[in-house]
């Protein structure tokens, strides 16, 4: 898939967004430069990109309207945090640039879905 091109198909299923931005996520890892602080924040990314993923697919399986807030809540926790290591990355111009704006931009439209969920569960 080209650069330009890994947020271009739409998809309208939040789970399956959060899978996507997960993967995209690991595949931008993968092509950092091998250093200390890469590492580092390579790992912080791959981790909250997949809870964010993990923990709303929890959130579907809830029963009361408490506990998918509670789920979706900590989706939009994790995705701050992914969303913070790639600012970092962003910062000290770590990884492909056009993939990191691609990733930056999609994760703000997760936290705004998410978050918007929650308001509507309220």
């Amino acid at each position: 898939m080209e650069i330009n091109n890994i947020f271009s198909e739409k998809i309208f299923n939040f789970k399956d967004r959060l899978v996507r931005f997960a993967g995209e996520c690991i595949f931008f890892t993968r092509n950092l430069n091998k250093t200390y602080e890469n590492e580092y924040y390579k790992n912080q990314l791959i981790r909250s990109s997949g809870s964010s993923s993990l923990n709303y697919g929890e959130a579907q399986g809830t029963i009361s309207d408490r506990d998918f807030i509670f789920k979706v809540g900590l989706s939009v926790k994790e995705l701050k945090e992914s969303r913070n290591s790639l600012k970092i990355l962003n910062y000290i111009k770590e990884g492909e640039e056009k993939i990191r704006t691609l990733l930056l931009n999609e994760v703000e439209e997760l936290i705004a879905i998410a978050s918007k969920m929650i308001i509507n569960k309220k």
